[in-house]
C-alpha cells in the first residue's frame, strides 16, 4: 500500500523487550509519519493526517491554562521523561531512560488523551515558523505549499520526550529540535494521528 515510500514496518530503537508492542512508536522521520497517514487513509477512505500544531497544543491542553494539563508542574508518576531534573516546586522521581507503554501512568486529560507531556516528541504536520504571527486562525496546518511529499526545510515538534527535562514537557513548548529536518530519525522522535471525522476520500 505505498503511496510515496517504503517504510521499516517496525523502526523503534526500543522495540526488543517487553511490552514493546504497547509503547509509542519512535525513530520515525516526519515523511514516514506522514506516509503512514496517507497509507492510513488510503486504506480506510477517512482522512488522517498529522496535527497541526495549532490542533497537537488544544488537544495537551484540554481546557487548562497551567503549564501542564495536570497543573503547574508533574511527577515521574503522572509522565515519562528525565525526572532527574525538577521543574518549579515538583520532586525528582523515578527515570526509566526509555519509553513507557502507552497509558501506564493512567494520567489522561480530560480529553481523554495519554501521554502528551514526554514519552516521545510528536511530529506535528506545520512547516516550523519562529512566532505566531500571521499564523492561521482556523487550527489549519501552517504550510509554505501542501505538496507533503517534496516538503524541505524544518518542522515543529511538540510535547517532550522520555530524555528531555520538565520544561520541554510543557504544553506551550515548541521547538525544530536539531533542526526538524523532516528526514530527521531520533529515538525520541514518534508522532500521533487526527482523523477528520466528517471528511470521507473519494
Amino acid at each position: 500500500m505505498k503511496v510515496e515510500r517504503d517504510l521499516e514496518p517496525n523502526p523503534s530503537y526500543f522495540k526488543d523487550r517487553q511490552e514493546s508492542d504497547r509503547c509509542p512508536v519512535d525513530s520515525v522521520s516526519w515523511y514516514n509519519a506522514v506516509e503512514f497517514c496517507a497509507r492510513l487513509s488510503k486504506q480506510t477512505g477517512k482522512e488522517y493526517r498529522l496535527p497541526s500544531e495549532a490542533q497537537w497544543e488544544y488537544a495537551c491542553r484540554a481546557a487548562t491554562t497551567t503549564p501542564f494539563h495536570f497543573g503547574e508542574t508533574i511527577t515521574s508518576e503522572l509522565a515519562n521523561y528525565n525526572a532527574d531534573y525538577t521543574y518549579g516546586a515538583g520532586p525528582k522521581g523515578e527515570y526509566p531512560v526509555e519509553t513507557t507503554p502507552v497509558g501506564s501512568f493512567d494520567a489522561a486529560n480530560a480529553f481523554g488523551l495519554y501521554d502528551m507531556h514526554g514519552n516521545v516528541w510528536e511530529w506535528c504536520l506545520d512547516d516550523w515558523h519562529d512566532n505566531y504571527k500571521d499564523a492561521p486562525t482556523d487550527g489549519s496546518p501552517w504550510f509554505d505549499d501542501d505538496n507533503l511529499a517534496q516538503k524541505s526545510g524544518r518542522a515543529v515538534l511538540r510535547g517532550g520526550s522520555w530524555r528531555n527535562y520538565l520544561n520541554y514537557c510543557r504544553s506551550a513548548y515548541r521547538v525544530n529540535y536539531f533542526g526538524a529536518g523532516r528526514s530527521l530519525i531520533n529515538d525520541n522522535f514518534g508522532f500521533r494521528v487526527v482523523c477528520a471525522v466528517e471528511r470521507t476520500l473519494k
